[in-house]
């Protein structure tokens, strides 16, 4: 699957834009804070209905304005697919594909695969577990509409149990309705605990090959999934916790609280690991999700690179450019001087200032005008 196109009206600091994507690289670039960041995150959202940063729909909306619209044009075996989404302030999202409106989310998922990588990514080893937990839920609900299914339902139950949990501080009764609670987050936190450890069991296959041929053949790393609690387990240890929940009145056990740790010779990298052994663990993480989605959708994910060359020194940025010639890549950077000397080709370039995007009629010449 490859995006043809993407049309943003009141998106960010985008009123109207619209542009045409070629197969292989595409390169925005321009200085900083101009908007090049915003078209990927449109991108992620309308093959995923979420922003990568988190943000609410009323964050990305125009300032000024109620509404916003994303409309991409997808392609696969030569035929076209038109995606349509409708973001507004006060409202749920509308999403319709080829002019049919869909009622879940999940039925977006999978039509097009997307891999994003930030220079925030780089941080994900030595960063708290949330951003580990995030990781592993972006890429598994786009390759697992019923991991979205159970992932979503989990968050849900987990909230209303801790509004019980508050709510009993006034009504103390209302502790017996807290066993109803504990059924549902077993039953949806246990198929994420299962499916979270195949996940990491197919990472596994990949990720030792690509960490070896990053550091020089010097290093294996293996990925560790640590869950808070077991599937057996669960149901236990939310029984021993109620007393001590219900004094915090937040849910203290459970998939929300897992973590996964990353290995190189038996020693935890995330505690005991330099920057570079960190960053490159990073890369080695990211590059194994697109094997990934090749393995499991069968098909090449979109790569969306937000301005990662300028994080990683040569060697790396060789390995990453090398790793990715077969793959559609939406890239955004500052200047095309890394791209000129590893001798990238570029398909398209899009220079951007102001909010304003103008289109540059063949890559490689840009690179040599830029250059002379």
């Amino acid at each position: 699957m490859i995006i043809k196109s993407i049309e943003l009206a009141d998106y960010r600091n985008y009123d109207s834009l619209t542009l045409f994507f070629e197969n292989g690289t595409n390169i925005l670039y321009g200085d900083n804070a101009q908007g090049k960041t915003n078209i990927l995150e449109a991108i992620y959202v309308a093959a995923t209905t979420k922003s990568h940063k988190g943000s609410k729909d009323r964050e990305i909306i125009r300032f000024d304005k109620e509404e916003a619209h994303i409309r991409t044009y997808l392609e696969k075996d030569h035929v076209e697919t038109r995606v349509d989404m409708h973001l507004r302030k006060n409202k749920s999202k509308g999403i319709a594909i080829d002019g049919q409106k869909i009622k879940k989310a999940a039925d977006l998922m999978g039509l097009c695969n997307v891999v994003f990588f930030s220079p925030e990514d780089l941080g994900i080893i030595k960063n708290g577990p949330g951003e580990r937990r995030r990781f592993v839920d972006m890429e598994l609900c786009q390759l697992d509409s019923f991991y979205l299914y159970n992932l979503n339902h989990y968050n849900k139950t987990v909230e209303q149990r801790n509004k019980l949990l508050k709510d009993m501080f006034m009504n103390p009764d209302l502790k017996e309705t807290l066993g109803i609670w504990d059924m549902q987050l077993v039953s949806f936190g246990s198929k994420i605990i299962e499916r979270r450890k195949l996940f990491v069991d197919q990472l596994n296959e990949i990720v030792g090959e690509i960490h070896k041929k990053l550091s020089g053949g010097k290093e294996d790393l293996v990925i560790r999934y640590e869950p808070d609690v077991t599937m057996e387990d669960f149901e236990r240890k939310l029984k021993g916790s109620q007393e001590r929940d219900i004094r915090s009145k937040m849910t203290s056990a459970g998939p929300h609280r897992d973590d996964f740790s990353f290995l190189v010779k038996d020693v935890d990298i995330r505690k005991y690991g330099s920057q570079g052994q960190q960053r490159t663990a990073a890369l080695s993480l990211k590059l194994s999700e697109i094997e990934l989605v090749k393995k499991i959708a069968g098909d090449a994910p979109v790569l969306l690179l937000d301005d990662v060359l300028s994080e990683l020194d040569s060697s790396r940025q060789n390995y990453l450019l090398n790793s990715i010639g077969e793959i559609q890549t939406i890239i955004t950077c500052t200047g095309l001087e890394d791209f000129v000397n590893n001798r990238f080709e570029i398909d398209k370039v899009f220079r951007v200032a102001d909010g304003m995007v103008e289109c540059m009629s063949n890559g490689q010449n840009e690179q040599r005008k830029r250059l002379s």
